[in-house]
């Protein structure tokens, strides 16, 4: 994966790790919002469904 040039080019060992860290991160957020949603979302559909 090649980025283009630009003002930082994120090479240095730190930005690897603040990289990996914010993807891991990501990956946490976006799996426990999916589930928070996926347990909210059968209460909605049947509160829609039955008014």
């Amino acid at each position: 994966m090649t980025l283009p040039p630009g003002l930082y080019s994120g090479t240095s060992s730190l930005a690897l790790v603040a990289r990996a860290s914010a993807f891991g991160v990501g990956l946490f957020y976006g799996s426990t919002k999916l589930k928070f949603l996926k347990m909210t979302k059968p209460k909605k559909v049947e509160a829609n469904v039955q008014h």
